[in-house]
């Protein structure tokens, strides 16, 4: 919004002046100084060949006069900017009045969004957590920003662990009812999946031939044979109501509850696609398709940042059929891409919230779908890999025994811990604040890391009501709701006197504008850096000047509408990262 009125007027200037060129305008990065600087003189003395500082200098003397702003150049050729007393007021008012809290819409785009990606007939656990969290933040910003978001869970709900789990079943004598038609069905619970997939799984490391009966059962499942496929919709259906359920109490929303089996329809038509192409060939009886380009190299990660860049074999190519016919997970999420441009059509991007390990998996992905055409040409195909949750070691989050720990058993730890934090600070325990405090903590704690980086989980840390935490936001949150109830006083214009309110227009701008780096970076630490900043200046403000009992009608109206804007910027930002804003804390 400012940036925009300030580049406006300089540009203005150097069109007059003849100049061939733009300027742009940043943050300062010397608050004492100013509020906002452009470093655009360097790159425009270059072309013209001019002085630095006489055409600084030129470009504000040039301008056209405003009541906003001060310009001054610094040497060699700085142009400092700061909002005049009059300009603070008018910025403040006209975001006070906009219901976006002035955050403007950047993109009218149609995008498909892949998060969640659960797997039906496992238990969730804490693998599982980053891609909810940092899926439902992105498609809340991309919506806030202008864009048609479509949400799709896609469940991992066709591959090997769904014949692994039944065969285990059938084993233990558990599908006994489906194969003879004698006695009564039996019940198929979310404590007998739990315990038949992890001893499926452990099996097939060890046992060949189980492995074997079980890549069979699952192709029986895939080819919708009886009774396999009326197990497989059973178990589907008990493990979905869990996931929800999980997803629910994590705040993430979805559009689509689709899994890998809904693409199955379209898995032959896009090997037919791909093979009409002349791109599949065999390879030891399974289909492949060769996927390296010239001269490509892939980099070994390094464990230090002095270690020499390694680098593997070319990119293997991608497999597309078993040898005994049976899909794998590049088909069935080829099959998914030909399913949603079909079926939705009209999609700009597809983006896809996976762990980072997998980012071969969706190279070779990505790659098909545009040599076969299945994905168009101008469509962006975007894998955003995410780091991994580690704990206090830097390895991945464990149990003490070193067993993966249960997304349910983490939810209960927030919901415990959060509750202790509201009893120490004299709250009444109440199990849906718990939950929304100790969520809030682990998201904003997720959240203000950069999306690619792996972090460590420190609860302690994160349920802090104090410093750059999920509860010290909704804390704020809350207060200035709290002040606004006993205040019982309408607002009005707004007029920034002391340098705390500066502050926290300041705030409120560089808010708006993280939103839009966080649309750039596909990661919205800028925005929960930019939201912590705020609520930050809002407790200075708070803390020196008496809001309740200020005697001057004027001053404290002008004082409540400024919360009310605070407040409306908060939890504008908290409801893109998904965060709830309790009654009481």
């Amino acid at each position: 919004m400012v940036r925009k009125e300030i580049e406006n007027l300089l540009n203005n200037a150097i069109k007059k002046l003849g100049v061939d060129g733009q300027a742009s305008v940043s943050f300062s990065s010397l608050p004492g100084l100013c509020d906002y600087q452009s470093n655009s003189v360097f790159s425009l003395a270059k072309k013209t060949g001019q002085n630095l500082y006489e055409l600084a200098n030129k470009i504000v003397e040039t301008l056209e006069p405003t009541a906003l702003f001060t310009f001054e150049v610094a040497r060699p050729a700085f142009i400092n900017i700061k909002l005049t007393q009059k300009g603070y007021d008018y910025f403040a008012n006209l975001l006070y009045k906009d219901e976006r809290c002035g955050v403007k819409k950047i993109s009218d785009q149609k995008v498909l969004l892949d998060y969640g990606g659960a797997n039906v007939a496992k238990a969730l656990h804490v693998g599982h957590l980053r891609s909810p969290i940092i899926g439902e933040a992105l498609k809340r910003l991309y919506k806030l920003l202008g864009e048609e978001v479509i949400s799709d869970v896609h469940l991992g709900d066709w591959g090997l662990q769904m014949g692994l789990t039944e065969l285990q079943l059938y084993e233990d004598g558990k599908l006994d009812y489906y194969f003879s038609g004698k006695g009564a069905e039996p019940k198929l619970t979310l404590e007998m999946l739990n315990e038949a997939y992890p001893k499926a799984s452990a099996r097939k490391n060890t046992d060949e031939e189980f492995k074997r009966r079980a890549d069979e059962w699952t192709l029986k499942i895939q080819n919708k044979e009886q009774p396999y496929f009326d197990i497989y919709r059973k178990i589907r259906e008990v493990s979905v109501k869990e996931i929800k359920k999980h997803y629910s109490e994590l705040g993430a929303e979805f559009d689509l509850w689709l899994g890998e089996s809904d693409a199955d329809d379209y898995i032959n038509k896009a090997l037919d696609i791909i093979q009409d192409k002349g791109l599949a060939r065999i390879s030891d009886g399974a289909m492949v398709v060769d996927v390296a380009v010239e001269g490509e190299n892939i980099p070994i990660p390094k464990k230090s940042a002095d270690e020499v860049q390694r680098y593997k074999n070319p990119m293997p190519p991608a497999i597309l059929k078993k040898y005994n016919g049976g899909a794998l997970y590049a088909t069935t999420d080829i099959a998914t891409i030909l399913m949603r441009n079909t079926e939705i059509g009209s999609l700009n991007r597809i983006e896809y919230i996976v762990d980072a390990r997998q980012k071969n998996h969706f190279v070779q992905v990505f790659r098909v779908c545009k040599m076969a055409g299945i994905s168009p040409s101008d469509q962006e195909l975007i894998h955003i890999g995410y780091g991994t949750m580690n704990g206090s070691d830097g390895k991945p989050f464990k149990t003490r025994s070193g067993d993966t720990i249960k997304l349910e058993d983490i939810i209960n730890m927030l919901i415990e811990k959060a509750g202790e934090k509201l009893k120490s600070n004299g709250v009444e325990y109440d199990r849906q604040l718990a939950l929304q405090i100790g969520v809030a903590a682990m998201k904003f704690g997720d959240l203000s890391n950069n999306v690619g980086k792996d972090y460590v989980f420190d609860l302690d840390k994160f349920l802090s009501f104090e410093g750059k935490t999920g509860p010290y936001l909704q804390y704020t949150a809350c207060r200035i709701n709290s002040i606004l109830k006993k205040a019982q006083v309408e607002g009005g214009q707004i007029n920034i006197e002391s340098e705390e309110e500066k502050e926290i227009v300041k705030n409120i701008l560089k808010l708006n504008s993280s939103y839009e780096i966080a649309y750039r970076e596909k990661s919205v630490n800028n925005l929960c850096l930019a939201t912590y900043d705020l609520a930050s200046a809002f407790s200075t403000f708070y803390n020196n000047h008496k809001i309740l009992t200020e005697k001057s009608d004027k001053k404290k109206a002008s004082y409540i509408s400024l919360l009310k804007l605070v407040r409306k910027a908060l939890t504008q930002a908290l409801a893109v990262l998904a965060i709830e804003v309790p009654e009481k804390m």
